[in-house]
Parts: C-alpha cells; sequence; structure tokens
C-alpha cells in the first residue's frame, strides 16, 4: 500500500468509508486531490457529517440495504479503491466484501502499531486481517535498512477528546435523519461523559496508586509479570481473539497465573488509558484475588510509566496489543493470547499459557529478527503523524508524514499507476437511478 508519497494515488478514484472521530479524513481528502486523485465519501451519521459536511453521500438505510447501496454506488463512480478506519466495524466489513468481489484495492487505516508517533495504513486489512508475513525466515531473509527516526507528535489526548465529543454530540443530535445507524458504541452526546469522567479518574488513580511505581521498581523489580489491556469493545477481544470480554481474559490470566506462576513473582495488570471513562476492573479484580489467594500478588495499576514497567518486567501477557511490540523492543518475553502481527517463532512465547509463567525466561525475543521485522512494519505500514493532532507540515492538509514509507512490499503492489494528474475540487456525481435509500450530498 505504501510508497514514498501521495502521488500513487494519482488518476485514482478514491471512495473513503468512515474514518478516526475529527477532521483527518476531510483532511485527507485535501492531499488526495492535491495528488491528482477524485475523492468520494459516504457519510453514516452525524458526525461523520459534521466532520466531512460537503461533496459527500449521506447512507440512511438499514444494514440489511448497505450493501446493495454499495454496489450501486461502486457503479456509479467507478471507483478503483475504497479506505477505511477500522476494518472489523459492520458497515466496513460489508463494505470489504463487496470490495474484495469487485477485485477493487482496500485500504485500511488503524491506529498506528508503532504509537504515539505512527498510524497504520494497510492494503486489504489491519491487525488480525493484516497480510504482512508472519514466517521470521522471510524477515532475516529480506533486512531492511532502517527508517529516519519520526517526528515527535506529542500529546493528543485533548485533540481526541474534543473530536470525540464533538462527533458523538453531532450524532446524536442528527440520529433522526440517520434512523437505521448502529455504531460499534454507544452513539450519543452522552458519549462526553466517560471522557470527563476519565479525567476524574487520572486523577483518582494517581493518588490511590502512589507508591505502587516504588514497589513495582523497587523489591518486585523483575519479579512480575505484566498484563496490559484492551479497550473493552476493542476489535482484538470481540473478533480476533477468542474471548468475550476484557473481564474474561483477566479471569484467565488470572487463573492460569495463581495455578502455576513461581511463589515470589507478581502479576500487575494495567488499564488501558483510552478505556479509562468507560469501564473499572478493581472490584471483578478484587473478588478473584480473594478467590484465587493472591493477597499482595497481583496489582491493578493505571497510569504508570509503561517502558519502565517494561524493562523490569520478566514476562508480559497480552491479547494483541501495541504494548507486546514495546515488550519486545525492551527485550521483554511476551505471550500472545489472541492474533497478533508479531506473534511469531523468535518474537514470541509459542507455548501454553500456563507454561508461560515458568519458561517465560528462556523465551526472550530474537533481537535481530524484531529488529528486521520492525523495519519491515515502519516501511509498509506506518505513517508519521497521528489522527488528531496534525504534525507542522506545510505542504500536507493532513499533518502526515510519507516519507518514511518504503516501495514495493513482497505481500502486494502499491495502490497506484501513473496517471495524468486530476488537481482541482471536483463535485460528486448524481448516483442515478438505484433504490430509494440512497441519497446524495449533505443530509
Amino acid at each position: 500500500m505504501l510508497t514514498s508519497s501521495l502521488n500513487q494515488f494519482r488518476g485514482k478514484r478514491i471512495l473513503l468509508l468512515q474514518g478516526p472521530v475529527g477532521p483527518f479524513f476531510w483532511r485527507f481528502a485535501k492531499d488526495l486531490e492535491q495528488a491528482g486523485a477524485q475523492v468520494f465519501k459516504v457519510n453514516f451519521n452525524g458526525g461523520d457529517w459534521l466532520f466531512y459536511p460537503s461533496n459527500a453521500f449521506s447512507f440512511c438505510g438499514g444494514m440489511e440495504e448497505w450493501s446493495a447501496y454499495l454496489e450501486v454506488l461502486l457503479d456509479r463512480l467507478n471507483v478503483d479503491a475504497v479506505l477505511l478506519f477500522g476494518d472489523c466495524r459492520p458497515v466496513h466489513r460489508l463494505a470489504h466484501e463487496v470490495a474484495l468481489r469487485r477485485g477493487l484495492e482496500i485500504g485500511v487505516f488503524e491506529e498506528g502499531y508503532t504509537r504515539p508517533n505512527h498510524i497504520t495504513l494497510e492494503r486489504f486489512g489491519a491487525n488480525g486481517n493484516s497480510l504482512i508475513p508472519r514466517n521470521p525466515i522471510f524477515y532475516l531473509n529480506n533486512p531492511m535498512p532502517p527508517v529516519e527516526q519520526p517526528q515527535q507528535v506529542g500529546s493528543t489526548f485533548w485533540f481526541a477528546m474534543l473530536w470525540a465529543m464533538l462527533y458523538y454530540f453531532a450524532a446524536g443530535l442528527l440520529k433522526p435523519l440517520f434512523p437505521h445507524y448502529r455504531h460499534h458504541r454507544p452513539l450519543s452526546w452522552l458519549e462526553g461523559l466517560p471522557w470527563l469522567r476519565s479525567l476524574w479518574r487520572k486523577g483518582y488513580y494517581a493518588f490511590k496508586e502512589r507508591g505502587v511505581s516504588a514497589r513495582l521498581t523497587g523489591k518486585l523489580a523483575g519479579r512480575f509479570f505484566l498484563v496490559p489491556l484492551q479497550v473493552h469493545n476493542d476489535a482484538q477481544i470481540h473478533t480476533h481473539s477468542g474471548f468475550n470480554s476484557v473481564a474474561q481474559f483477566i479471569d484467565e490470566a488470572m487463573t492460569s497465573f495463581a495455578a502455576h506462576a513461581p511463589k515470589n513473582t507478581a502479576l500487575v495488570i494495567k488499564h488501558h488509558p483510552m478505556d479509562r471513562g468507560y469501564c473499572d476492573y478493581t472490584k471483578f479484580i478484587a473478588e478473584r484475588i480473594v478467590r484465587l489467594g493472591l493477597e499482595d500478588r497481583c496489582f491493578y495499576i493505571h497510569d504508570q510509566h509503561l517502558p519502565t514497567l517494561l524493562k523490569l518486567a520478566c514476562g508480559v501477557v497480552v491479547v494483541n496489543s501495541t504494548v507486546g511490540l514495546s515488550a519486545l523492543f525492551h527485550g521483554a518475553p511476551v505471550k500472545v493470547c489472541g492474533s497478533a502481527i508479531y506473534d511469531m517463532k523468535g518474537l514470541t512465547f509459542g507455548g501454553l499459557l500456563a507454561d508461560f509463567w515458568q519458561e517465560a525466561q528462556h523465551a526472550r525475543p530474537d533481537r535481530h529478527l524484531f529488529e528486521c521485522f520492525q523495519s519491515y512494519l515502519l516501511r509498509y505500514t506506518q505513517l508519521n503523524g497521528s489522527f488528531y493532532k496534525r504534525l507542522p507540515i506545510v505542504a500536507s492538509a493532513m499533518g502526515i508524514h510519507w516519507a518514511a514509507a518504503g516501495c514495493r512490499p513482497a505481500t502486494g503492489r502499491p495502490i497506484a499507476a501513473p496517471a495524468p494528474a486530476m488537481v482541482g475540487h471536483h463535485v460528486l456525481p448524481q448516483p442515478g437511478p438505484a433504490p430509494e435509500f440512497i441519497v446524495s450530498g449533505a443530509p
């Protein structure tokens, strides 16, 4: 998917579906048009419309109508490629099937594998649907030169909070215009409340957990296993793992640790910072600590410095978290309990979780293999920047560096082929005769 610039899209007709909350896709469209592409967009709710209010189609039908709508739209627009954010959303799963059947290119944006300074753009799919090789021999036989150091993005919390609150407020306000849309989480202005709750909890847990870091970096250093949690509604849980919920993963990890881990080790469960305003597992974990006899051996933490913890952990257990990649970078043994792009021999522990507690010290990642894998990952799937905060790049409306991207990956061809440039703002064509649920323009 990635080449060294947006010129790979020159002459292409691009359809954008749902993007991340905020104006990223609006800005992306401007960059695509400047590069010579024609860009079309479908909005599914009021939040989509708020951040892409003109020259877009609004789909107001139900899921049972979406595939037919998309088929007609693709024919009318003669689309070359479909780009979207998150390939596990219901509307995107169906769109993926349609685009794949028609032989169209599919580009999937996702949060960066190497956060916080990158975002992900992959051909076909991301995470569990990624096409990047899972064979260590591939990376050892195809060493890549190191990519340049990324520009630092810095904190994106306040930007993400602002965009999310505006998105969900607009989605709730304009819900009557999109009566059949079903989001992957509650879709109303009330979604702003968890962000406010997150701020309060951040301060509360900082006070409540004072002294925990000193203990973990002191007498427990090198004697604790770290379990970073996913966001409660993450596709890595409900799609790319065998767990029904984060709570089920916690329960399995705690039960296995209690039964098989050395008695002089501790279990540290770290909450996901983006889930702080939604879920609190304090009571759930406390009950299991008592039931499993893990008093003074299990800790539930929130905002401690993650790199420090990874350097001192004797092992890390993940479903499919980007923390797993960070753990490999710091040389920590990793056990993956879901589907992760980095779960391969030489990088992660391939045995059972029950055995990991005892054998982790013999499962440290191969440094050379990790460096080969990371270079490939950065070159072919990562873009320097953020969905929520623009880097200060004069030539880019979306504020993204494409320079780190490589040439053609072994898993597929890049999207573009040379074609005459078509620069300038376009007007979407009317979709023509079609089922009545096709609506052109803003709601």
